[in-house]
Parts: structure tokens; C-alpha cells; sequence
């Protein structure tokens, strides 16, 4: 299994959340997930939605197209990315591939 995969136009990420963390970020992909810090802590749903807004930003959605699929009470997490409009430079750094319609690093849609 891979960290992520296409399907359609939506991108499905498998992460290893880490809320608490002094800074956010993406720490690289470790067993089939890739591990994102987040500031929040994991109490009162605060880290799932800093992670979910964290998403949105790094791929330029609104909020509303990154939805939390499963693991709402732990870390491990998969979330689905409604047709994003760009891959982060992380994303692509880790070897994340755009969708066969394609789709280029930190650009727009077309």
C-alpha cells in the first residue's frame, strides 16, 4: 500500500498525524503514511482540524474539499483531497505523482 493514491480527480493521502509538534510540517513518508506535524493538541478535534486546514492550504482548496475519511480519534488517518487545484512542493519531493490527467507542482489549475 502507498501513502497516497489518485482516484479520479480526488488525491487520498494516508497520514501519521503528530499533533503537540513546535512546528507544523511534513516529515516524510514512514510505513506507507506520510507524517505531518501539527501545533494543535489532539483534544476538543483541535489537531484534525489543523491538519485538515494544513491540507488545504499546501494543495490550494478551500477547507471544505479536504475531508477526514477515517481515524478521527487517532493518528492514523486517511483523508481525501476533493480535485486539487496543485501539488506541494513536499508532496512531490516524497514522490507523489500528479493523476494521469496530470496536474503541475504548485500550479493552477488548468
Amino acid at each position: 500500500m502507498s501513502w497516497y493514491r489518485w482516484d479520479a480527480e480526488d488525491l487520498v493521502l494516508t497520514v501519521k498525524a503528530k499533533p503537540n509538534a513546535r512546528q507544523a510540517g511534513v516529515d516524510g513518508v514512514h510505513d506507507d503514511a506520510v507524517r505531518i506535524a501539527i501545533q494543535a493538541p489532539a483534544r476538543e478535534a483541535r489537531a484534525n482540524e489543523a491538519l485538515l486546514a494544513y491540507l488545504a492550504a499546501a494543495f490550494a482548496v478551500p477547507r471544505r474539499r479536504v475531508v477526514l475519511e477515517r481515524g478521527a480519534r487517532g493518528r492514523d488517518k486517511r483523508l481525501r483531497i476533493v480535485a486539487p487545484d496543485c501539488l506541494p512542493g513536499w508532496f512531490v519531493e516524497l514522490g507523489g505523482a500528479a493523476r494521469a490527467a496530470g496536474l503541475p507542482p504548485d500550479g493552477n489549475r488548468t
